[in-house]
């Protein structure tokens, strides 16, 4: 026992943990294998001496009335065996160690292992515990079905790539070295320990972090990533300097900057963006490479837009199973709704037809002479404009609560009233027609009479010389059957008589 100490400082240094926790982890180790040797439930405590060696007692308090008699001694009891023990001291009584067997001894092992574990566990968390989204520089170390277990090459620390967090794209060996985020710190279960990723976002960041000096030294800023790992990245930059392109800066001379990022994430496409603090200008930009002919925004609070493409660009903003779509509302942070102008022009379409009035309401009939008890039992029976009103029959009308045969008539004579008034012209009657009188067209013609008298003159008047003049047929002057007739044309067969 005398290399215990010895044992517990190589222990320490090898897991980084601190000695004094696997110094408490082997005195509860022993007392678990004591209990079990001599099979006692008495209080055990463990101590070591100045050269290394470990001593187990059986621990009783000293108390003025006993309730526990396995644990606790009145003083007249324990200065039988300690003279000198007063009251709330202690009586401990040493057990042997060598007799432990060999299942203790298993068992105490067990125990040591699992406190250096937690140990362990505690101390990995409180180290990375901050470090959410820092890339680390991993060594493939061996596969465990689908997951991978990486080796951080500064702490040479063990940490796991599970399949989730693998890109599609990804194809490793052991003894490849990759690049990582580092996801969490997972405290319990079978795979408890630091978790990296290759999916996330922040792996994107912290490469474009590395490539591009801008951005380093905070010139050029990212504001937002959105990612399908394997497929698509777009990232949004912004310059805090006028003179410097953003988005230049990111791809570099002949695209050298980006193409490195590109062949460390093995092909996968990137697409960077210049930031915008207006959303209609931000979203044009994130849906690239679309062309967007407009943008409305719907609800502001609720963050929900609307854009609308040409015909031919539709497909293209919306993207392969509408990935570019989606990207670019994470990215914004937006609701965004992509119609085409067709889909736009046919909504607006079917709005204005549905605010269209569909007819008169009955209400108009009050000024004909309806009063509010007819208007209400019309509206009861769901009669609310007098189109559908018109289109029923009296003895429908009549069937209606509140109307009767006795207001039939009121109704239609106010529907009649209600057309009337569009009417443009007078009805002619037959006394009209039978009448000797001047008909009105005769009069305007006569006053619409000017020089010369006649149209034959008229017309030799408007004839050049060397034209022959000839003149209507007779002249303006008709005969009254004549105008008779064609003034009796709404009439019956009397505008048709001689």
């Amino acid at each position: 026992m005398a290399s215990i100490y010895q044992v517990i400082e190589i222990l320490s240094k090898e897991k980084g943990i601190d000695s004094q926790i696997i110094v408490d982890a082997v005195k509860d180790a022993m007392i678990v294998a004591a209990r079990k040797h001599f099979r006692s439930t008495e209080d055990m405590d463990a101590t070591f001496d100045a050269k290394g060696m470990l001593h187990i007692a059986i621990v009783k308090k000293v108390v003025e009335t006993v309730e526990d008699p396995v644990n606790q001694l009145t003083l007249e009891q324990a200065q039988k065996i300690d003279p000198t023990v007063q009251l709330d001291g202690e009586i401990r009584k040493p057990l042997p160690t060598d007799v432990l067997g060999r299942i203790a001894a298993q068992t105490a092992k067990q125990v040591i292992l699992q406190k250096v574990r937690e140990a362990e566990r505690d101390t990995v968390f409180k180290a990375f515990a901050g470090r959410e989204g820092d890339m680390v520089q991993c060594t493939v170390k061996r596969v465990e079905g689908m997951d991978l277990v990486l080796e951080i090459d500064r702490e040479k620390l063990e940490v796991r790539l599970p399949k989730r967090e693998q890109s599609r794209l990804d194809s490793f060996q052991v003894g490849d070295r990759i690049k990582a985020t580092i996801r969490g710190v997972e405290k319990g279960g079978k795979n408890s320990g630091v978790i990296v990723s290759r999916a996330a976002p922040e792996l994107v960041m912290r490469l474009f972090e590395q490539e591009v000096p801008e951005i380093y030294d905070n010139t050029v800023v990212i504001k937002a990533c959105a990612r399908e790992a394997g497929e698509r990245t777009k990232i949004a930059v912004w310059s805090r300097d006028r003179d410097v392109d953003c988005v230049g800066a990111c791809v570099g001379m002949k695209g050298m900057r980006v193409q490195s990022i590109i062949r460390e994430l093995r092909n996968e496409k990137i697409d960077i963006i210049e930031f915008s603090d207006e959303p209609s200008a931000f979203a044009t930009h994130a849906l690239s490479p679309a062309k967007i002919s407009r943008v409305a925004i719907i609800d502001p609070l609720d963050r929900h837009m609307e854009v609308i493409v040409d015909d031919s660009q539709l497909s293209l903003a919306i993207g392969k199973k509408g990935q570019n779509v989606r990207l670019a509302a994470k990215l914004l942070g937006w609701k965004i709704d992509i119609k085409s102008e067709e889909e736009k022009r046919q909504e607006v379409e079917t709005q204005m037809s549905a605010l269209q009035i569909s007819g008169a309401p009955i209400a108009v009939l009050a000024d004909h002479g309806v009063d509010d008890a007819i208007l209400d039992a019309l509206l009861a029976g769901e009669v609310n404009t007098v189109e559908k009103l018109g289109s029923m029959t009296p003895e429908q009308l009549a069937a209606l609560e509140g109307i009767g045969e006795d207001n039939v008539q009121r109704v239609v004579n106010a529907i009649n009233a209600y057309y009337g008034q569009y009417e443009t012209a007078e009805p002619v009657t037959p006394e009209a027609l039978a009448s000797d009188a001047e008909p009105p067209v005769a009069e305007d013609v006569a006053a619409e009479s000017t020089e010369p008298e006649t149209a034959a003159e008229a017309v030799a008047e408007d004839t050049p010389a060397d034209e022959p003049a000839t003149a209507p047929i007779e002249s303006a002057e008709l005969p009254a059957e004549s105008v008779t007739m064609e003034s009796g044309r709404l009439g019956g067969p009397q505008g048709l008589t001689d």
